[in-house]
């Protein structure tokens, strides 16, 4: 597809401009600033809605070209060998690759520039391990569909058009909801994004495993070589994945708190400056217990945001650890790495309070509670012996992703609290 130089100009023009009244006064006078910015974000949206339709088109192209050459004087099936299921999870794969790149591409240069900002070797990195998470997503849903419908329609065999218009489907789907993912990616939709492709991974390792007692064991029985290739490279291929996404989430809630952090360190100072404007002595001078107090507030009310940075930065390096080091090349150093991500995790729960001061105080009460968990989880496995560990890495993992849901939602609520209503 050819654009015109001046509708992609115009996308450039409002993307900067939205781009820039965000990042100029991202709290200050956010009433001043509302309606402009307001209008550059709609119209923002609007241009990468018809983007996403063009995707989409695109890849209904790409399946019904697909369909017409690999089904030509046949009645494919809706799975197993040469069936839809098979050419749709490579249709859908491609298309949400390429819509992708296409998506993120506008949004690393037009809307989130501070990415594009950012190390190269990261940058890489991140639209690689993003890249990996569409692709795989839609190929492991169209898998999963065609075969679900196979089973509730057993013996259905199609002819080459209405295969076509299948794959069509697939790749349409495919391309409009990747070129969304990547044009408008936040901290929100990657965690969503995290979820679902752990889940279908793992989900994959499960089915594929050639051991079906692997979960007497624990699930990193699934990376081994016991469990079969096709598991053992799905299994540690998507922790190597999570772990790099985690990472590039992490630059997403920091820029937030940043930006939290910044307006509620000013709010604390004036107040601060207020309260010893009334304990200066004759000469100007504050006594020496204010200056004390005064260091000691700043020191305990002031946001940490480095160190949080630095205890996920650390969860998604072991958690890339854990697959990269499979148990059964290096039973210690996996387990190391294991660790680590556990202990980072608890440290992030028990911490909270000390790292982000001037949070909700119900979001201290939750992590409280999944750390609580967590302990008794572990209390659980050993030394009661309740259950096996696989039981226990379900219960981590569900409480890890159910408080990051809780941790980025209550950033996003401040973030926007901060920057007034908006039209």
């Amino acid at each position: 597809m050819i654009k015109s130089p001046s509708s992609h100009g115009m996308a450039r023009r409002l993307a900067a401009q939205a781009a820039l009244e965000e990042a100029a006064q991202p709290v200050a006078a956010p009433s001043a600033q509302c309606e402009g910015s307001g209008q550059s974000q709609a119209t923002l949206q609007v241009l990468i809605e018809s983007r996403a339709i063009w995707c989409a088109i695109g890849g209904a192209v790409i399946g019904l070209a697909v369909g017409f050459f690999a089904f030509a004087g046949d009645r494919p099936p809706l799975a197993g060998e040469e069936s839809i299921q098979v050419y749709g999870s490579v249709v859908g794969g491609i298309t949400a690759a390429l819509a992708f790149l296409l998506g993120f591409s506008l949004n690393t240069r037009l809307a989130n520039i501070w990415l594009g900002e950012r190390p190269r070797i990261r940058q890489v990195m991140d639209t690689v391990a993003l890249l990996v998470v569409h692709a795989s997503i839609a190929v492991m849903v169209s898998l999963g569909l065609f075969r679900v419908f196979q089973q509730a329609f057993i013996g259905l065999t199609v002819d080459h058009i209405a295969g076509s218009v299948l794959l069509a489907i697939v790749g349409g789907i495919s391309g409009y909801f990747a070129f969304n993912s990547g044009a408008r990616i936040n901290a929100f939709t990657l965690s969503t994004l995290l979820a679902m492709f752990m889940v279908s991974g793992v989900l994959v390792s499960m089915i594929f495993a050639e051991n079906p007692f692997w979960w007497h064991v624990m699930f990193s029985e699934l990376g081994t070589g016991a469990a079969g290739l096709t598991s053992f490279w799905t299994f540690n291929t998507t922790l190597v994945v999570s772990g790099t996404i985690i990472t590039t989430l992490t630059a997403f809630i920091t820029r937030d708190l940043e930006v939290w952090s910044e307006y509620i360190t000013t709010k604390r100072a004036a107040k601060m400056e207020q309260r010893q404007e009334g304990q200066r002595r004759s000469d100007g001078h504050l006594p020496w217990w204010a200056r004390l107090r005064a260091a000691w507030s700043r020191h305990v009310s002031r946001p940490r945001i480095g160190m949080i940075r630095a205890v996920m930065i650390g969860m998604g390096i072991s958690l890339a650890g854990v697959g990269l080091v499979p148990i059964s090349l290096h039973h210690d150093v996996h387990v190391l790495f294991t660790g680590v991500f556990g202990l980072s995790f608890l440290v992030l729960l028990l911490g909270i309070p000390y790292l982000l001061p001037g949070f909700p105080r119900t979001f201290y009460l939750i992590s409280y509670l999944s750390a609580a968990s967590v302990i008794f989880a572990v209390a659980l496995w050993k030394p009661i012996g309740y259950y096996n560990l696989t039981s226990l890495e379900l219960i981590g993992a569900a409480v890890l992703f159910s408080w990051m849901v809780v941790f980025i939602r209550n950033i996003a609520a401040l973030v926007a609290q901060l920057r007034g209503p908006q039209p």
